[in-house]
């Protein structure tokens, strides 16, 4: 009966291929293809290399959480600080929440709803968004499943559909402009690898913990989900033509074709995004409705965590455009690895800080 509304590992993994998956597959292709061109897939394949010994660092403050939650832990042991740390990460998960769907509704009232107002956009797609995240972690994980299957599908037909115009002498020369633009780009796949800590914020639902290997499972199905669109934008436009494209992974859509007769067929990346955007949007409103306490308390979720992620994120609705691109590629997703770096390592030290505060108690007494 305990394991009653718990997820599994299997749940885990699909849900880090949707909320993060989608970031990585989307949101991250411009910018490293603007920094590094095409040798931008080299600089994926060193975020996944560097971002190993970060699993180790999640599965070391899941084994010090035991079965408690982030907050419990935090308002047992820090009541002080716990809050000011708790509404800190609620801010900035509030805020990326805000970026996808900025970016998302962006996306949508420049491609297929051009004359439909952005925000009416918004404030529909809000609140299924806030639907999703005042039900259960189990709703939300089998919502994921249902919808997964028919982004997986559309992701490997559109890779197929196109091989036949892929150049993969593209991808030459290796180290065109030498190795500064890889590494300066290494953050942008980063951002999305680190967002793993995220699982960490609903370690208590799950039926088993994770170890090693499942994370490296799920960083190597992150790594082929960024690597993929990136070397497609590269052999089926070219680098140049690829980097001036605002969304690379839609425009594979719209190439693809079978035969002579079948061809517009790019209605299912509307499928794909959309749907990406649900589960991640709701995901890290779930996540920052239980860092605040508000589990099951719907009136209070609507009032509070509904009123402030829309005030988040209709400021970036004010920005224009390209400003938005730019803010988000160059700072947004460097500060976001910043972010959980930072995050990572101030947990281990509230936690490393709890345990030696146990022992010098034990020995006093």
């Amino acid at each position: 009966m305990k394991s009653i509304g718990k997820i599994s590992v299997l749940h885990i993994v699909f849900l880090s291929m949707t909320v993060i998956g989608l970031k990585n597959h989307v949101t991250i292709i411009p910018s490293l293809l603007n920094g590094a061109g095409r040798d931008s897939w080299m600089s994926v394949i060193l975020a996944a290399l560097i971002t190993i010994p970060w699993l180790f660092i999640i599965i070391y403050i899941q084994k010090q959480l035991q079965s408690d939650s982030v907050r419990m832990r935090l308002l047992e042991n820090y009541p002080r600080i716990g809050n000011v740390i708790i509404y800190i990460i609620v801010f900035y998960l509030l805020l990326m929440a805000a970026f996808t769907m900025r970016e998302t509704l962006q996306w949508v009232s420049t491609t297929f709803l051009i004359e439909t107002p952005v925000l009416l956009l918004f404030f529909f797609f809000s609140i299924v968004c806030i639907l999703l995240a005042v039900s259960s972690v189990y709703s939300l994980t089998m919502a994921n499943v249902i919808v997964l299957f028919g982004v997986v599908i559309f992701g490997f037909f559109v890779a197929f559909v196109n091989m036949q115009i892929k150049d993969y002498k593209l991808l030459l020369p290796f180290f065109e402009h030498g190795f500064t633009p890889i590494i300066k780009t290494i953050l942008y796949p980063v951002s999305g690898y680190f967002e793993l800590l995220l699982l960490l914020f609903i370690q208590q639902h799950f039926k088993k913990k994770l170890n090693f290997k499942h994370l490296l499972i799920i960083l190597f199905i992150l790594l082929g989900l960024t690597i993929g669109p990136l070397v497609g934008a590269i052999t089926e436009f070219g680098p140049t033509e690829a980097a001036k494209q605002r969304y690379p992974a839609f425009e594979e859509w719209r190439i693809a074709k079978i035969g002579s007769f079948i061809s517009h067929m790019d209605f299912f990346s509307i499928y794909q995004w959309l749907t990406g955007t649900f589960i991640r949007v709701g995901f890290l409103l779930f996540i920052s409705i239980e860092l605040l306490g508000m589990t099951g308390q719907k009136k209070r979720i609507w009032e509070t965590v509904a009123p402030a992620f829309i005030f988040l994120s209709l400021p970036l609705f004010l920005i224009n455009d390209s400003i938005f691109i730019e803010i988000k590629g160059k700072y947004f997703l460097v500060s976001t690895s910043l972010f959980f770096f930072i995050l990572a390592f101030l947990f281990l030290f509230l936690l490393r800080k709890r345990s030696n505060n146990k022992v010098d108690r034990h020995a006093s007494n």
